[in-house]
């Protein structure tokens, strides 16, 4: 990796330039937050951040900590009710893209936020689902972006909590009124997207300096690449700055609170 960005500053740069000026996006916390807020903050000023607890137009000046994080609210054209945040704007087809994490994904980009190990006695309990398995069936595509290791991109995950295809990739096959699904999973080696045909996970963007083996050592299954695989483009100076400046702001507001 370059000595002028980190590879979670190439992640976050990369996942930023997903978003196109305009587009609505429902945001998750952490990684996808960082990443949808860069792209406002750059490129996409005109970007539409929806957060899970109500905030349509979020314009934070810091990350939030949770959905709850009163910046959110302050920074809101309007803050509306969960459960017409769901009804009208999610499941009504408002949403262009849903930007999410996990703790766990597998070939088929399904995604685990539930638990770790065997349901009746597991190793560790996370968060849960929160909105995600909605905003994967109900928004226009889904973004997908987390660190690469064989921890988290696993051949089959412990517990589907938000469907990608499927255990075997025909979860959405014939299904209506739903939306595309992941279209993109962005790390800090490469970008995936879905097989056309099979749906798997497909490598088609190395991060620069990234080799192959660097992917097939990270990645829990046998990992499949394009025929044509490219370069992702380097984060510019711009990007970098002002990454750098609001993962400042973010870190002295928090230390204060």
């Amino acid at each position: 990796m370059s000595e002028r960005y980190s590879a979670s500053e190439m992640m976050t740069v990369t996942a930023s330039r997903a978003l196109t000026n305009g587009q609505s996006c429902f945001v998750g916390i952490g990684l996808p937050s960082e990443a949808a807020n860069l792209a406002r903050l750059t490129h996409a000023p005109d970007v539409v951040l929806i957060y899970e607890s109500g905030t349509l137009e979020t314009k934070p000046d810091v990350l939030p900590l949770s959905i709850g994080d009163g910046e959110l609210c302050e920074t809101a054209l309007t803050t509306v009710s969960v459960p017409e945040m769901f009804r009208y704007w999610v499941q009504g087809g408002k949403i262009d893209v849903g930007f999410l994490g996990a703790a766990q994904i597998d070939k088929y980009a399904n995604l685990n936020t539930t638990l770790i190990g065997d349901y009746t006695d597991p190793k560790v309990r996370l968060p849960g689902g929160g909105g995600a398995p909605e905003m994967a069936t109900a928004t226009g595509e889904i973004f997908i972006t987390l660190k690469q290791s064989k921890r988290t991109f696993v051949e089959a995950v412990d517990f589907v909590t938000t469907v990608g295809f499927g255990r075997d990739g025909t979860a959405r096959d014939g299904v209506p009124n739903i939306g595309k699904g992941p279209t993109r999973v962005i790390t800090d080696l490469c970008v995936m997207q879905p097989d056309p045909t099979t749906k798997e996970l497909t490598v088609t963007s190395l991060h620069p300096g990234v080799t192959r083996a660097d992917v097939i050592e990270a990645t829990g299954w046998d990992i499949a690449f394009a025929d044509d695989v490219s370069e992702t483009a380097e984060p510019d100076d711009q990007e970098l700055t002002v990454l750098r400046e609001l993962k400042t702001r973010t870190e002295k507001h928090h230390a204060e609170s």
